[in-house]
């Protein structure tokens, strides 16, 4: 992606089945788990790289010892800045103490059975130490401390602080990430209660009801309760102080979770490769947590994938496919050279089939992916066109004649080149913008001087600002007689809000077009018009507002907003025609079968609220107001 946004965070979590003893007999070490764990997280990295965390639980640990450890950090690099901290409790032990699980458990942290991480993007708000997860609520009862890590975005956070409020409890801050867990914590809390009333009319002492509570804690009361009024995408992870664990997946299945399991272990992450690499497995082994179920481990082992609310209509998130994961994933990996592919034809009349005159390549680098596919959509196009050309030959056909037709080949090159970082001290914007134009670097000699069509592939085009203010520059300076832009995403018309950092709708070059658009043709009563109906439905039940949007899109063919977003982002002192070119809807819910979440492209929302921030970005822009919509 040309356009740097931040997005999603990562998860990674590990049950150990077995004693530590177990693992040191079997792979040589009772820190197994913590490796893995720290494997996990390192493959996922490409999710969050503002802060990272790691949590341990030990079980079984006897009163007065420390059972739960913490450690979290937001420094330049965080995850290297985390393991580094965390790997120093047993760098200077010696070997007989590495060895001696009873003894790592009993004296070193982040030894036990449980273990969570997560990766941090930090899609608003600052970036403290406290936004790190995991997040802890601690108690004196082990059965009410819980600790929390999560990749998820509410809409409805001031509903669900409102309802905090109303129960008597005094908040923090209102943020989602408080609020699940003083929201899930408080619930866990009367579930605790009640399980110990109930008990303690049985005449068991407190000692004794403490263990018929981890006993009978139901897991999946409790997120019943604590998410009946969640709207947005999650995937949270939560482990109880004396064992208990979950990772619970939201009812559209929006954000995406995967586990194994086997008689050793039970691990849950955000993507699926890297449970392939940390534990050698084969992907098809590993499961998809199904939407609305948390997959629940007791403290005793007991494992189970249990519902937990009712399931929505699925609608997993779309740009997970198209550039969010590592496309190490086997299924993403064909889905995004399905992409490109089917952009084939459309990139072929964009030339005006002339193959000879072309120059391919891609925008660095979660593209390249894509341009595979595209390339060999067009290597069969040549294939066809050469075949067509030597039976129009016929009997006349001279070797030469043949030899120069099957020798042409597709240019495919390495023009585009992300630099190293630039950074500049300069105030004026002049010289400010001359230094942004060089954050990428062209490979010269390549491209014939006004002959040649350079053909580009990114994956997608959010704010347009990259490549106005860089790589549209820099590569007109190779002279090209025009510039093909290829996006094997739709065009990105709305804003996210389940954890995209996607949420100022003046930010997209796609919303810009529609109201240069709109002014062009004298159409400004139909802003007024949306923005009327926005304030309506401020007032109406959240499940009938609509999204009052979408109306002025269709005022405009597909076509009409491209090239008005073209012109945009055409800089004006660059001699080449530029043309966009946009995966379609269709194209996209082809290539990328089942997973149908693409309201970012069509404004169809999976969750009441998703209509609601749409509307509110709407009026943010109309009132002049720079904010987040939710």
């Amino acid at each position: 992606m040309s356009d740097v946004i931040k997005h999603e965070c990562g998860i990674a979590f590990v049950r150990l089945l077995k004693p530590l003893t177990y693992y040191c007999e079997r792979y040589g070490t009772p820190l197994y788990g913590l490796q893995k764990l720290q494997l996990l997280l390192q493959k996922q990295r490409n999710r969050g790289q503002d802060g990272a965390g790691i949590a341990t639980v030990k079980i079984g640990m006897p009163p007065g010892s420390r059972y739960i450890s913490r450690k979290r950090s937001n420094a330049t690099d965080p995850l290297r800045d985390l393991l580094y901290g965390i790997n120093a409790y047993f760098s200077n032990l010696p070997e007989d103490k590495l060895r001696d699980a009873a003894w790592l458990k009993r004296e070193c942290p982040f030894t036990g059975e449980l273990l969570l991480g997560h990766l941090r993007y930090a899609t608003h708000g600052n970036n403290s130490i406290e936004k790190v997860h995991p997040v802890l609520r601690q108690n004196n009862w082990m059965s009410r401390s819980l600790l929390l890590a999560g990749n998820f975005n509410l809409t409805n956070v001031d509903e669900l602080f409102e309802e905090l409020v109303n129960l008597g409890q005094f908040p923090k801050e209102k943020s989602d990430t408080v609020t699940v867990l003083e929201k899930i914590g408080h619930f866990l809390e009367e579930e605790v209660q009640r399980l110990f009333d109930w008990h303690k009319r049985d005449g068991h002492s407190n000692r004794e009801i403490n263990d018929l509570i981890f006993r009978d804690l139901n897991l999946q009361r409790i997120l019943k309760r604590a998410t009946k009024k969640f709207d947005g995408g999650y995937v949270m992870a939560g482990m109880v102080g004396h064992g208990d664990a979950f990772v619970m997946r939201d009812p559209q299945g929006i954000r995406p979770a995967y586990y194994y399991r086997d008689e050793e272990v039970v691990v849950c992450c955000s993507e699926r490769p890297a449970i392939q690499t940390a534990f050698n497995v084969h992907y098809s082994k590993i499961l998809e947590l199904p939407p609305a179920h948390a997959l629940i481990v007791k403290y005793d082992g007991r494992v189970s994938v249990e519902p937990f609310t009712k399931a929505g209509e699925f609608s997993p998130c779309s740009f997970e496919r198209i550039y969010f994961s590592r496309g190490t994933d086997r299924d993403i990996y064909l889905e995004r050279k399905k992409l490109g592919r089917q952009l084939t034809d459309r990139v072929l009349k964009a030339i005006d089939f002339d193959f000879k005159n072309a120059v391919f390549s891609f925008i660095p680098n979660t593209a390249e992916t894509a341009f595979y596919g595209l390339i060999e959509g067009l290597k069969e196009a040549l294939a066809r066109q050469k075949a067509e050309e030597v039976l129009n030959l016929g009997e006349k056909i001279k070797p030469k004649k043949l030899q120069k037709i099957l020798e042409r080949r597709l240019r495919i090159e390495k023009i585009v080149t992300k630099d190293a970082k630039l950074r500049t001290f300069i105030a004026d914007g002049a010289s400010r913008m001359e230094m942004v134009s060089h954050v990428y670097d062209v490979t010269y000699g390549i491209v014939e001087n006004g002959k040649d069509t350079l053909v580009l592939v990114d994956d997608s085009i959010v704010r347009g600002t990259t490549l106005r203010d860089s790589i549209l520059r820099i590569v007109s300076r190779l002279r090209p007689k025009k510039i093909v832009v290829v996006s094997s995403a739709p065009q990105i018309r709305y804003p996210d809000c389940y954890g995209i950092d996607m949420s100022r709708m003046w930010e997209f070059a796609a919303f810009r077009a529609l109201i240069a658009l709109i002014k062009e043709r004298g159409l400004e009563s139909n802003l007024q018009k949306a923005l009327q109906a926005c304030k309506e439905d401020e007032k109406r039940p959240i499940r009938e507002v609509k999204n009052r949007v979408a109306p002025l899109y269709a005022l405009f063919s597909e076509t009409e907003i491209s090239r008005k977003m073209a012109e945009i982002l055409t800089p004006p002192d660059i001699k080449p025609e530029v043309e966009l070119i946009f995966q379609s809807l269709e194209g996209l819910h082809q290539a990328c079968a089942g997973y149908a979440g693409d309201w970012y492209f069509s404004g169809n929302y999976p969750t009441p609220g998703g209509n609601r921030v749409v509307n509110r970005a709407f009026m943010n822009y109309m009132e002049g107001r720079f904010e987040r919509a939710y």
